[in-house]
């Protein structure tokens, strides 16, 4: 609730909320291409993870209760789109369960889509997807990185 200190209104949860946005920023200075923790709007889905090793970028994509032939994943450039459908009222429909007769529904049903941008150093030809217990493995190899070539001076008589 924010406190009233004459005409402005004092938000500390607001503070806080600024604070974690500068140290986001400040650590996205610092990282090789993503902060540790990206703002991403609450019911954004899927849910994305993303690391890196020496060789590769990894992308974790946590989608359960999504059959394999409803999602399509692509790659150009370095932008990941990934779209597809869910129905959340599958599982509901096993039990009989009217869908008009929700209590409560906190997962959606319908289409979604998606892309995040991946950094320069990917090679999009070296691409593999891994479905295992509703998360999505993308295994995105590196380019090579180009050396730098010594050049030999001689001199000329």
């Amino acid at each position: 609730m924010p406190i009233n200190w004459g005409l402005e209104f004092f938000d500390p949860f607001r503070e806080f909320e600024r604070l974690q946005e500068e140290v986001d920023r400040l650590l996205q200075l610092t990282s090789p291409f993503i902060p540790i923790r990206a703002a991403v709007a609450r019911g954004t889905f899927p849910v994305i993870n993303i690391g890196e090793t020496s060789d590769s970028v990894l992308v974790y994509l946590f989608a359960p209760g999504i059959e394999l032939d409803k999602i399509d994943l692509s790659i150009e450039g370095n932008i990941l789109s990934i779209s597809g459908e869910r129905d959340a009222t599958k599982a509901l429909k096993v039990e009989n369960v009217d869908p008009a007769r929700y209590y409560r529904q906190e997962r959606f049903s319908g289409r979604f889509t998606r892309a995040v941008t991946l950094p320069d150093s990917i090679d999009p030809s070296q691409v593999e997807a891994t479905y295992q217990n509703g998360i999505i493995k993308v295994k995105i190899g590196k380019k090579e990185e180009k050396k730098a070539r010594r050049i030999e001076v001689k001199a000329s008589c």
